[in-house]
C-alpha cells in the first residue's frame, strides 16, 4: 500500500542512491521500548543490528520459557477484567490509538525504517495500516459482537440469542517484515474482542511492536491485557502452544505446517497466514504504462518483503515487449537509498538470511539460462543488505525461482496468448495469497478475478485495494494458510460462538396426557404452518 503525505525531496546525484541513514534518535529510543518486553533476573539479551549500516539498535532480553509460561498466567488473571470491560470502553481505547499512531508517525516511521531496512514511504504503509485497523475496530467492534436474536424452535415461546464469548489468551507470533501493521492487523482485533494477548515478535523488528505497547497504554489499555515476550521460537514456542487459547501465526509454509500439527493435539484454534507466490496477469487492453508503474509498486515495495508481493507476471504476447521495455525503465529509474525521508524509493532487505535466498534465486535462474533484464546484483557500496531490484524472463521451470517464494525484489515475466492460458499458469502454484488483474475492462477483469485461487485479488492495483480495505478479509487458500485477518472474520475468530435459548410454556416433548402420535401430527402440522411464515 503507497501513500505519500510529504513531498519527497529531490534525489542526490549519484545514480540509484540516496544519501545516507540517521537513526540516532531510534538508537536512543531503543533502550526504554526493550524495558516494555516481559524479562526476569539473569535472562540472555540479544543485540539487534540497522539493516541500513550493520550497527547496534537496541539490546533486548530474551525470555525463557518460565518466564512465558509466567506472561500466559498474569495475561490469564487480566482476562477476566478485560472482558469485562464495555465493548464501548475499549472501542475508545483503539480510537484514541488510532489518533496517537498519526500524530507521533514520525517516531513510528524512523522506528521502522532503521529496523526494517524500508523505504519511508513503504515504512508510512504500516503506519496508515495501523490506523485503519484501529479506526476499523474502534467503530465497527460492538456491532459485530451484538448479541444476535435468532427464530426459536417454537414461536413467541422459544427464545434463542447467538453471543460471541472472548477465547481467553491469545498467542500472536509475528514475523519481521511488517512489524507495525501485522501487530496492530492481530493484537487490535483479539484485544477487541475481550481477549488478553501474549505476543512474541521477531527480535529484528521487535521495537516497532514495543512501540504500539506503549502507545496503547496511553491509549488506557491495561499493561497485563497485552504483554511482549521475545526469544527464539525453540526456547519459548511450546509455552506459546500451550498456554494459549487460541495461536495466531504469520511466517513460512513450513513452520505453519509443524505449528498447526502442535496446536491440532489440544484442540484449540488457530489461524496462519503463510507464503505466496503471488501472480499478477496484464490482458492485452490494459494501459501499459499504469500497468508497468502499478508492476514496480507490487514488486518492489518493501523491497519485496511482503507475503502479498508480486513474483510472477503473465503479459499477453501482443503487448509484452512494450510492458517489459516500461516496466525495466521505471524499475532501473527506482532510487535505493537509506536515509530517514522520503527520496529513496526502494530500501533494503532485512536480514543477511534473504540478502543470500535473493541472491541464491538470481544467480540460480542465470544458471539454468534466465535473463536479467534490469537489476540482478547487490549493492554493498550502499549498504550491506541492498538488492537491486531485479526483473527476469525466459525463466524455466528448472529454476528455483520459477516455482518458490523468493520473498525479495525480484520478479518474472512471462508470456501468454490466450486468457485461459494466463488464467492456468497464475493458478498452477501451491500457494494461493494474493493475486492481480490488469484491464481497462474491469467487469472482464472482476470475472477472470473471481476464477483465480487466491484469497485476495486486486484488479488495476497490485495488493493496496484488499490490504488497505480492513472491512473486508485477507488470508490464503491452499499452502498459503488458514483462516483470515481483517473485516468481521479477523474479529470473530478471537471468539467463541454461544447459544442460550428461553423455553416458557409449552415443552418440547409431549405430556403424560398426550399420545406422542397425535403430539408428532401436531408438530408435523406445526412445521409445515412454520415454513410459510416470514422471517424463518
Amino acid at each position: 500500500m503507497s501513500s505519500m503525505v510529504d513531498k519527497p525531496a529531490e534525489p542526490d546525484s549519484r545514480p540509484g542512491t540516496v544519501g545516507g541513514v540517521v537513526g540516532a534518535p531510534v538508537v536512543a529510543r531503543a533502550d526504554s521500548l526493550a524495558e516494555r518486553a516481559v524479562r526476569g533476573p539473569g535472562a540472555e539479551s540479544v543485540t539487534m543490528t540497522a539493516p541500513f549500516t550493520g550497527l547496534r539498535t537496541a539490546v533486548l532480553p530474551q525470555a525463557s520459557d518460565r518466564l512465558a509460561r509466567a506472561a500466559f498466567a498474569r495475561a490469564r488473571r487480566a482476562q477476566c477484567s478485560w472482558a469485562a470491560t464495555s465493548v464501548a470502553q475499549r472501542q475508545r481505547i483503539l480510537l484514541r490509538l488510532h489518533e496517537l499512531v498519526l500524530s507521533r508517525q514520525k517516531e513510528g516511521l524512523d522506528l521502522v525504517q532503521v529496523e526494517a531496512g524500508k523505504a519511508r514511504l513503504d515504512a508510512f504503509d504500516e503506519i496508515s495500516a495501523t490506523a485503519l485497523v484501529a479506526d476499523y475496530y474502534g467503530r465497527h467492534s460492538a456491532r459485530l459482537l451484538a448479541p444476535r436474536r435468532a427464530p426459536g424452535a417454537l414461536p413467541l415461546l422459544t427464545r434463542a440469542t447467538h453471543l460471541r464469548q472472548p477465547r481467553g489468551v491469545v498467542g500472536i507470533i509475528s514475523p519481521w517484515n511488517y512489524p507495525l501493521a501485522l501487530t496492530a492487523m492481530d493484537v487490535l482485533p483479539a484485544l477487541a474482542a475481550g481477549n488478553t494477548v501474549v505476543q512474541k515478535p521477531d527480535n529484528q523488528t521487535a521495537l516497532s511492536a514495543l512501540w504500539l505497547h506503549e502507545l496503547a497504554g496511553e491509549a488506557g489499555l491495561p499493561r497485563d491485557a497485552w504483554q511482549i515476550v521475545l526469544g527464539r521460537g525453540s526456547v519459548i514456542g511450546d509455552a506459546i502452544v500451550e498456554e494459549s487459547d487460541y495461536v495466531c501465526f504469520t511466517g513460512s509454509t513450513p513452520t505453519g505446517k509443524r505449528l498447526a500439527s502442535a496446536i491440532a493435539g489440544r484442540l484449540t484454534g488457530y489461524s496462519l497466514e503463510l507464503g505466496g507466490k503471488n501472480p499478477m496477469i496484464v490482458l492485452p487492453d490494459a494501459d501499459v504504462a499504469k500497468a508497468a508503474a502499478g508492476a514496480v509498486t507490487a514488486c518492489f515495495s518493501s523491497a519485496g518483503q511482503l507475503c502479498v508481493s508480486v513474483e510472477r507476471i503473465y503479459v499477453h504476447d501482443s503487448i509484452r515487449d512494450r510492458f517489459l521495455a516500461e516496466f525495466a525503465n521505471r524499475t532501473n529509474a527506482l532510487t535505493m537509498g537509506s536515509a530517514l525521508d522520503y527520496r529513496a524509493g526502494m530500501g533494503s532487505l532485512t536480514t543477511p538470511e534473504q540478502l543470500r535466498a535473493v541472491s541464491d534465486h538470481v544467480a540460480d535462474a542465470r544458471s539454468h539460462g534466465a535473463t536479467v533484464v534490469a537489476g540482478g546484483n547487490a549493492r554493498p557500496d550502499i549498504g550491506p543488505l541492498f538488492f537491486e531490484p531485479t526483473i527476469l524472463t525466459d525463466v524455466p521451470e528448472e529454476a528455483a525461482v520459477f516455482a518458490n517464494e523468493t520473498f525479495g525484489p525480484v520478479t518474472s515475466v512471462y508470456g501468454y496468448s490466450d486468457v485461459e492460458e494466463a488464467i492456468e499458469k497464475a493458478n498452477a502454484t501451491a500457494f494461493g495469497l494474493n493475486a492481480s488483474v490488469w484491464s481497462r475492462d474491469t467487469r472482464r477483469a472482476r470475472e477472470i478475478a473471481t476464477r483465480l485461487k487466491a484469497g485476495t485479488v486486486n484488479v488495476n492495483e497490485g495488493y493496496a485495494a484488499t490490504f488497505g480495505t480492513v472491512g473486508v478479509p485477507m488470508g490464503g487458500m491452499k499452502d498459503s494458510g488458514a483462516g483470515r485477518r481483517n473485516g468481521a472474520e479477523g474479529l470473530l475468530k478471537y471468539t467463541e460462538s454461544q447459544s442460550i435459548a428461553i423455553q416458557r410454556g409449552l415443552r418440547l416433548r409431549p405430556p403424560r396426557t398426550v399420545h406422542p402420535a397425535m403430539w408428532t401430527a401436531a408438530l408435523t402440522a406445526g412445521l409445515r404452518l412454520l415454513r410459510r411464515l416470514p422471517g424463518r
